[in-house]
């Protein structure tokens, strides 16, 4: 029997972190939730690269579907190469890094601060030196992550996210789907996505697509087609595709999009059956099947805002097997590294 690859063993761990990172982040979770109370920001801004910078997008829509608070991403070249003074007063900063070592992270970190923000960090390393620039840290205590392709740093940088939006919002609804997620993460590792993997062995190219923190899901997996299949995928919203994207979608063009049972569901299911309709290859997770699409197996029943987080544990294993099928090791993806450090 083959070994198992770093990353299937780290993404089997997903369950058990998640549950250990909600017991043990409790305390900071509910510090850095009593500070944005006492805040109230205007606004938020949040700091990241790579996977990171799509659990950041996560957390922007549903801060800005929970709170109401904008929320809009800052380039950490504004800092580290531009030298920019930001005014940041009544606002906080989220900056998420696994490593919490990129020099430009930690510099833009720094810059939130100085411009008055309240910086928050959520990082895989305590002590990394984004913590030092941060006026609380959420430490997702995931223990070292091999292979290269972010897994269950990913996962637990959202669900911290989660946890701490339930501190500062404090809906109980919220609270309650969140203190589940290990469960609903050990479900999701049992769906099985093998028609997916058998259309794919062969592809080029797809398209991903989610709406609302579904489309911060569409964009971290098409990243992952590329980190270990050697696969280029694009990640759009199920609307922004139909602005000109859909134009190069025919016969047998492959698509996965994201459907979970939100506001977004009946216009993700209009986009599907369109493309369908164009001879688009589908594939669907939402509730209900659409005709002429495969129909890929999901956990269902839970809270909108933490559905499609599961979704990428069901992901996560399909790729690093589809991954394999194509003949690649996926915790060693070629030209790359685990820790990219940036100017």
């Amino acid at each position: 029997m083959t070994a198992k690859t770093h990353m299937r063993r780290e993404i089997e761990e997903i369950p058990a972190i998640a549950a250990h990172f909600l017991d043990t982040g409790r305390p900071a979770l509910a510090a850095a939730g009593a500070a944005l109370r006492e805040l109230d920001p205007r606004f938020v801004v949040s700091v990241a690269r790579g996977s990171s910078d799509h659990a950041a997008t996560y957390l922007k829509y549903a801060i800005e579907l929970m709170i109401g608070v904008p929320v809009a991403s800052i380039g950490p070249s504004i800092a580290s190469i531009y030298g920019a003074r930001m005014r940041l007063e009544r606002a906080a900063c989220i900056g998420i890094s696994q490593s919490g070592r990129s020099p430009d992270i930690v510099a833009m970190m720094r810059a939130a601060g100085q411009g008055g923000a309240l910086p928050i960090a959520i990082t895989n390393d305590r002590h990394a030196p984004i913590s030092e620039e941060a006026a609380h840290t959420l430490a997702l205590h995931a223990g070292r992550e091999r292979s290269v392709a972010a897994t269950k740093t990913f996962v637990t940088s959202v669900l911290a996210g989660l946890a701490l939006l339930a501190e500062w919002s404090g809906d109980d609804d919220l609270r309650r789907a969140v203190a589940t997620l290990p469960i609903a993460f050990e479900q999701a590792l049992t769906c099985d996505w093998t028609p997916l993997a058998d259309r794919l062995v062969r592809a080029r190219s797809l398209y991903v697509l989610g709406r609302g923190p579904s489309f911060a899901i569409a964009s971290e997996m098409a990243l992952k087609f590329k980190e270990t299949c050697d696969l280029h995928a694009e990640g759009y919203s199920s609307a922004e595709v139909l602005h000109g994207p859909a134009a190069i979608v025919n016969a047998r063009f492959p698509v996965l999009a994201l459907g979970v049972q939100d506001a977004a569901l009946q216009q993700a299911t209009e986009t599907v059956t369109r493309l369908v309709g164009q001879g688009a290859d589908a594939f669907f997770t939402g509730p209900e099947p659409v005709s002429g699409a495969t129909a890929l197996p999901a956990v269902q029943g839970l809270h909108p805002l933490v559905a499609p987080l599961v979704l990428v544990v069901s992901f996560y294993i399909f790729v690093e097997e589809l991954a394999r099928r194509r003949g690649l090791n996926p915790d060693i993806p070629q030209h790359l590294r685990k820790v990219t450090e940036t100017v």
